[in-house]
């Protein structure tokens, strides 16, 4: 037997004429409103209320932001305002990176990088090697950190060359 695939499924159906579903809600409620607020309030109070309302009605229906509906849009917009946000910057290390680089242009000594000994956990000791390694590439390190990386442990010593030292 053959069946008959359907196509086209991202498009909605149109039901009320040229409007699909959701569009002629989204009209027919801001024609509800821009209607109460005539009969509620004096005309020089609703005319620019009604504007407004069939704007926003509109743009519900007809409009779309980076090819997506806008009510998307504001729902996004909603909850940017809404919920907390993480804001992470250390102007402090960098600085001090920076002016201590100015004071000595061609002191290019290779760094020396602690590896931990090996324990129960070897994933753990890489990821702590990769966390401080990409802490000290990235500028970010604190001195005590740059202090216990730079200083070598008794038998384990690794020299490492950043992209940041192979510019000088």
């Amino acid at each position: 037997m053959q069946f008959q695939v359907p196509q086209f499924i991202e498009v909605e159906d149109k039901i009320f004429g040229p409007l699909t579903f959701k569009q002629f809600v989204y009209i027919a409620g801001g024609a509800g409103a821009a209607y109460l607020l005539w009969r509620v309030l004096p005309l020089f109070l609703a005319a620019p209320l009604i504007l407004a309302v069939a704007g926003f009605a509109a743009s519900l229906a007809f409009l779309q932001f980076n090819g997506r509906p806008f009510i998307l849009a504001i729902e996004n917009s909603f909850f940017y305002f809404l919920k907390t946000k993480l804001y992470l910057w250390n102007n402090e290390e960098k600085t001090k990176k920076v002016e201590a680089r100015r004071s000595t242009p061609n002191a290019a000594t290779p760094s020396q990088v602690y590896v931990p000994k090996l324990s129960d956990s070897k994933l753990h000791e890489l990821a702590w090697s990769l966390d401080i390694k990409e802490r000290i590439a990235g500028g970010v390190a604190s001195g005590e950190e740059r202090s216990e990386i730079t200083t070598p442990a008794p038998g384990i010593v690794a020299p490492v060359r950043t992209a940041r030292e192979a510019r000088i």
